[in-house]
């Protein structure tokens, strides 16, 4: 490693733990994660879902160690608030795009509220082609602004909920979308309109909900930058541990957890998951690793560094 690259990677803190970040709309994911990670003075970083830039909402940003648990969030269901417009349909199947095509029909609230059935449980979606996707190693948004023509692939996607909240006026209606994992709001509002005979697209854009994080835990991206480098910002800071309220809880001695740390399998006791099942372990109330359950023991996948972390979380693993 160049002596360069060793003075980038030294850079900042080696902070560990969780923030919700409400990004605005008008800024890019990246961005709101770059401004978030300055404000924090964090060595690494990452985040959780990423927003389109139009859209608003929850972006859970991970520092250090936290970041390796990042997967169980991106898996986790997200909920979203937007809105169709009805009547028009656009290159990138929301309102920052080119109108392709218009239509004067418009649905009636009954035809929305019957159509809306197509769209719950195990569907398939095919992605917009301005997404970040990637098709043949190039995102699908880049081949989309050189002109090719292309189609990205249906992929499954679980839908929980899709509700109708209210309907404004003939133009608009307000959903309310909570999905799993790979869900494009846009290609909900675009299949809608053509589902209906009516063309639509997506207006405004708001996650509400990412895991265990919700609108009452988010911290504006103002605040975040206002308290750049106080200690009061990291009152904000949440164990990694907060991510994993999916996973069993297994326990183990000091001793196991030094085995686990390095990556060795070791014995764990607790309320034991079925065999094969994923697991994450603690010890002395510190997060040691993640992995599968074997007849007594945890065969690590993913280990957490045993070091202290400042803010709330002064008590997690770092």
């Amino acid at each position: 490693m160049s002596r360069r690259s060793r003075k980038r990677r030294e850079f900042g803190r080696d902070i560990s733990g969780w923030v919700a970040v409400d990004k605005p709309a008008g800024h890019s994911s990246v961005e709101t994660l770059n401004k978030t990670k300055k404000s924090f003075s964090a060595r690494k970083a990452g985040h959780a879902g990423t927003l389109d830039r139009a859209a608003s909402g929850i972006l859970a940003v991970a520092f250090g160690e936290a970041t390796k648990t990042v997967p169980y969030l991106t898996d986790a269901l997200k909920t979203y608030r937007f809105t169709v417009r009805f009547g028009q349909s656009t290159d990138t199947c929301d309102a920052d795009g080119e109108v392709v095509a218009t239509s004067e029909s418009r649905p009636s609230e009954a035809d929305i509220l019957n159509a809306l059935a197509e769209f719950r449980g195990n569907i398939m979606q095919v992605p917009p082609k301005f997404s970040a996707i990637k098709i043949d190693g190039v995102r699908a948004h880049e081949r989309a602004r050189s002109g090719e023509d292309f189609t990205p692939e249906a992929r499954a996607l679980f839908v929980a909920e899709l509700e109708m909240l209210g309907r404004p006026d003939a133009d608009h209606a307000e959903f309310l979308l909570t999905c799993g994992k790979g869900g494009y709001v846009r290609s909900i509002a675009r299949d809608l309109g053509e589902s209906l005979g009516c063309l639509g697209h997506a207006g405004s854009l708001r996650r509400i909900r990412s895991g265990p994080f919700d609108e009452e835990s988010c911290l504006a991206l103002e605040t975040v930058e206002e308290l750049s480098g106080s200690p009061e910002l990291d009152e904000f800071l949440l164990p990694l541990e907060t991510v994993l309220i999916d996973l069993p809880e297994l326990r183990c001695t000091a001793g196991a957890a030094a085995q686990l740390r390095n990556g060795t399998p070791a014995p764990v006791f607790g309320d034991f998951p079925d065999y094969g099942g994923e697991a994450w372990v603690s010890s002395g109330g510190r997060a040691v690793a993640i992995g599968e359950f074997r007849s007594g023991e945890l065969i690590p996948k993913r280990v957490f560094r045993d070091s202290k972390a400042s803010g709330r979380q002064s008590e997690a693993i770092e």
